[in-house]
């Protein structure tokens, strides 16, 4: 995979996320259709807040989503969007929640992708050339 750099004013970043999230209770009431719904609003989410859904998926109590996103953006608030979007718009269309009004557990897995190992990086920074005076 190539890996494109966002490019903004002050910043050069590529900056990614695995982000996975869980139903209230772990309870499995997600189905293909419904997934597909929770996808587009993630889609629509992510272009409104200038971030990118690289690829979606999920199983019947939970959800995998790679993200790219720009350094403006924290994770929380990525997450608290896609979230509470999604948890409306999957109400609205008469989908069964696992409890009263809350589709989601309020935890979130995310963990940073892309780039080089971290032994690399850690090589890479302590060999470089230390000013001479």
């Amino acid at each position: 995979m190539t890996s494109q750099f966002r490019r903004e004013r002050h910043s050069v970043t590529d900056l990614k996320i695995h982000l996975v999230c869980v139903t209230k209770y772990r309870q499995s009431v997600f189905t293909a259709e419904s997934l597909g719904l929770l996808e587009k609003s993630f889609h629509e989410v992510a272009e409104k807040m200038d971030f990118k859904v690289l690829e979606f998926n999920g199983e019947g109590n939970h959800i995998h989503v790679l993200i790219e996103y720009p350094p403006k953006l924290s994770v929380s608030q990525i997450v608290n969007a896609l979230k509470g979007v999604s948890s409306r718009r999957y109400g609205q269309a008469g989908y069964k929640k696992p409890h009263k009004e809350a589709l989601w557990s309020p935890s979130y897995f995310a963990i940073s992708v892309g780039g080089a190992p971290l032994e690399i990086l850690k090589e890479y920074i302590k060999h470089q050339e230390k000013p001479s005076f």
